[in-house]
């Protein structure tokens, strides 16, 4: 309270622009993202409770491979605290440019579309697209065109995944495609037999169903990686910033680039299921939006 009045006080007696920052430290503007984390030693992050990239788990931990790789990273910049902003996966972007959050951390794929309204770090990891039925696969499904093939076939895909977008470049129809929020939504819907089928990455998909522990679900092992405009859709992930957080997105790349040579980066995914098959590479956020 005192605080509060007293900034009130420096702003009516001195009319200026720069208020009574902590500690006798002014609030400056000009500000960089990357400084004000610095100077304050925490910042905020948006997820979106998908294992294994960003979730809490049931003591209320931040964790998965996205975030424990932003932490390292983040810790060696110098800002040790990092504060999860809980959000569904179609709101990240939103969030993120409504300042709800300073980053998000969510293992989100790199598209052309999605660069348009954020900057994207270097990828951290790059996978493949997964398949999950109920035991036996009574549908036999094994690509997304199965599904297209058979009109009964439902599938099952979150909001704002790119998942929806590879379904309708494939020509499934909407009507084929149940739109869910999140990861317990998906597995409910195939359980409850709204859908035949569930779509996202394998590393997220193969964690949700060891976390599901239901025997009668299974994962398609002979999944056809679907082909969009002829090119194989396999994706790359990357922490996301604001356009204009340019200092910060380089300070990131660069401590992300020492982490991939040191070797901790994959010893990092390893803890959330990837391998040396889902590592990288050498790409950049840049090539992969041209």
């Amino acid at each position: 309270m005192i605080k509060v009045m007293y900034s009130g006080l420096c702003l009516m007696l001195l009319g200026l622009l720069v208020g009574c920052g902590n500690g006798g430290t002014p609030a400056d503007s000009s500000e960089t993202t990357l400084a004000k984390a610095q100077r304050e030693g925490y910042i905020t992050v948006g997820f979106a409770n998908e294992r294994p990239y960003a979730y809490a788990t049931p003591d209320g931990k931040l964790t998965g491979e996205a975030v424990e790789i932003s932490r390292k990273i983040l810790s060696n910049l110098g800002i040790k605290q990092m504060d999860g902003v809980l959000t569904e996966f179609g709101s990240l972007i939103p969030g993120l440019k409504a300042d709800r959050y300073s980053m998000i951390t969510a293992g989100m794929f790199i598209t052309k579309e999605r660069a348009k309204q954020v900057a994207f770090a270097n990828p951290e990891y790059s996978i493949g697209e997964a398949l999950a039925v109920k035991k036996g696969n009574p549908l036999n499904l094994k690509s997304y065109e199965d599904i297209k093939a058979n009109p009964k076939a439902k599938i099952a895909v979150m909001v704002g995944a790119i998942e929806l977008e590879y379904l309708k470049s494939v020509g499934i129809p909407e009507t084929q495609i149940i739109s869910v929020p999140d990861q317990p939504a998906a597995i409910s819907a195939l359980q409850s037999n709204r859908v035949d089928a569930l779509t996202m990455t394998g590393p997220s998909l193969q964690s949700m169903l060891e976390s599901a522990k239901d025997d009668n679900l299974e994962r398609v092992m002979d999944f056809t990686q679907p082909i969009i405009d002829g090119v194989s859709v396999r994706g790359y992930g990357a922490a996301v910033f604001r356009i204009g957080d340019d200092e910060f997105r380089e300070a990131f790349n660069a401590e992300l680039n020492k982490l991939k040579q040191s070797g901790e980066l994959l010893e990092i995914l390893k803890q959330f299921g990837f391998t040396e098959q889902e590592l990288p590479g050498d790409v950049t956020a840049e090539e992969l939006i041209k």
